[in-house]
């Protein structure tokens, strides 16, 4: 089982141009969506989070019910859910807005254990950015790994929800030494500082970084860097493409049997480059449609 802890929202999603098009809304969350595409790729998934009992919280149990994703962790609340305004740039890249003040998933509590069976937990996104459920986020990540559950950490930076940038770098190196797996965006790593070899001194057993419609790069404890390029796709909009590969990444992982930091060093160039292969295939296909559209195993193909 591979358990996705973090939050779940609406993005509100332009159909048009200019500030006044029409919004469609579309479930998502950086977690929410690392969830699907788990599901969707046939990963025994739990999702562990708090949504609303209001429309868009049933709507968002539904998509996970109907990706396969165990919805059985998930607290409830009364308060309303959280919106991210979509816009959506010339070269399909996705800005958000995010309302997010007394919502649903900001009060979630750390969990009495986690589902039977976990092998892995992924974090990320807003959820370690809003108190105060940063913190129980945070209390879990560090509780799953002094359990020696395997940790995969997206930061997936949203500088609008981030009020002092310096402690948020302070509290992201403070997470290392309680994560497996690091991946972030060229994007995020400049935000965030540092270097790859930093990162990967303070604890991970790999770091990847996603470079766009360039591919990806892992990097390894032994001085080892793997890159493979992107798949060319005509994109309709990048929404939950990293998402995707976060979830391909774990995927691939768990058939291989290598949630573990011994596994990551078993994979070697050869078990890397198709790893990363597999999910930059997968982020193309998210790409090639509008919103956060993970592919089903089927389209993605063999690992």
């Amino acid at each position: 089982m591979i358990v996705v802890a973090g939050e779940a929202l609406i993005d509100l999603v332009p159909q048009g141009t200019g500030a006044l098009a029409d919004l469609k809304p579309a479930l998502g969350g950086g977690p929410y969506n690392t969830a699907v595409a788990l599901g969707r790729l046939g990963s025994p998934t739990a999702f562990c989070s708090r949504t609303s009992y209001d429309a868009f919280g049933e709507a968002l149990l539904d998509g996970l019910r109907e990706a396969g994703v165990d919805v059985s962790s998930v607290q409830r609340g009364t308060e309303p859910t959280t919106l991210a305004v979509a816009t959506i740039g010339a070269d399909g890249s996705a800005a958000y807005s995010f309302y997010v003040d007394g919502t649903a998933d900001r009060l979630f509590t750390v969990p009495a254990q986690l589902p039977a069976m976990t092998r892995a937990v992924s974090f990320g996104t807003c959820s370690l950015a809003l108190e105060p459920g940063a913190s129980a986020y945070e209390a879990l990540m560090k509780s799953a790994a002094a359990q020696g559950v395997f940790t995969a950490l997206d930061p997936n930076i949203r500088v609008g929800l981030i009020p002092d940038a310096d402690a948020y770098r302070d509290r992201f190196r403070s997470w290392l030494p309680s994560v497996s797996l690091l991946k972030l965006s060229e994007e995020d790593a400049r935000w965030l500082g540092g270097t790859p070899r930093e990162w990967l001194a303070a604890g991970p057993s790999a770091v990847v970084i996603t470079h766009g419609g360039d591919g990806l790069t892992a990097y390894t404890p032994d001085g080892a860097e793997h890159s493979v390029p992107g798949e060319k796709v005509d994109v309709v909009d990048t929404i939950g493409a990293g998402d995707t590969v976060n979830a391909a990444l774990l995927h691939g992982l768990s058939v291989r049997d290598a949630l573990s930091p011994e596994g990551l060093r078993a994979l070697g160039a050869s078990g890397w480059t198709r790893l990363l292969r597999f999910a930059a295939r997968a982020a193309a296909i998210t790409c090639s449609r509008a919103g956060a559209e993970p592919p089903y195993a089927p389209e993605v193909g063999e690992l």
